[in-house]
């Protein structure tokens, strides 16, 4: 399987959660499906059709810390100028809240279109991840050939809901998986098993009745741990994904 891999590393990244308004920002420890499509689209420079697109990645970061920012926000005053309906002044006030950010962040993305490895190598637009003033820089784009091995390590990665009773580890979190820019950047959540500690495809449970996969896609080129490599759970932004409870 040829795809294109991208690492890319900045000083500090926050994924907000979209339901958080005001007080307290708080971010998602790895960034949702929709923050990389966004950001596969400001390199390629266009809103590109999500169908067929599969990503898989790995992301860490040395540390997360606290910082105060501040909304202005801002309201007509009631007196207005004579002869107008403008209000004379606008009143304003300055509202704290907290974000959450993780510092030095770096991401190793895969990604089923090895084409479009001339456009990451020169971006459309500024290279971002998270907020628009956490800037990264490319460090490494190329083509690789992933491999099926029966023998993989997962970590510091996002899997399919569906792995949850197979790891036994990490946690499940609601992600938007899509904003949908042709119809008012509606959102598809899903849910997710974040894996934030190493763990070997031997050590992975099996349930009777429950689809137990034997062989992973692995990156040839990552350290090999135990005669493993990194194992790779690829995700689509749209299409059939089934995130429903299941029991062992």
């Amino acid at each position: 399987m040829r795809v294109l891999k991208v690492v890319a590393e900045g000083l500090t990244t926050s994924f907000r959660y979209p339901h958080f308004i005001q007080g307290v920002h708080p971010t998602f420890e790895m960034p949702p499906p929709a923050t990389i499509y966004g950001h596969i689209c400001s390199a390629l420079g266009e809103w590109v059709s999500p169908e067929g697109v599969q990503f898989a990645y790995h992301f860490t970061h040395q540390g997360s810390f606290d910082d105060v920012e501040h909304i202005h926000v801002l309201e007509a005053s009631t007196s207005k100028l004579p002869g107008t309906a403008l209000p004379k002044v606008l009143e304003g006030k300055v509202v704290p809240f907290k974000r959450t950010l993780l510092f030095r962040p770096r991401l190793v993305l895969y990604i089923n279109q090895p084409e479009w490895e001339t456009a990451f190598r020169s971006p459309c637009y500024a290279v971002v991840l998270g907020r628009s003033q956490d800037l990264f820089t490319y460090t490494s784009v190329s083509v690789v050939e992933l491999v099926r091995a029966k023998h993989a390590y997962f970590e510091h990665t996002l899997a399919p809901y569906r792995m949850a009773l197979q790891t036994g580890r990490g946690y499940v979190v609601l992600m938007p998986r899509f904003l949908d820019y042709a119809n008012g950047r509606a959102p598809t959540f899903a849910r997710y098993v974040v894996l934030n500690r190493r763990i070997y495809s031997t050590e992975f449970l099996h349930f009777a009745g429950l689809p137990t996969e034997t062989e992973f896609w692995v990156d040839p080129a990552s350290s090999e741990v135990d005669g493993a490599h990194l194992g790779l759970a690829f995700h689509t932004f749209v299409g059939e994904y089934d995130d429903n409870p299941l029991m062992a």
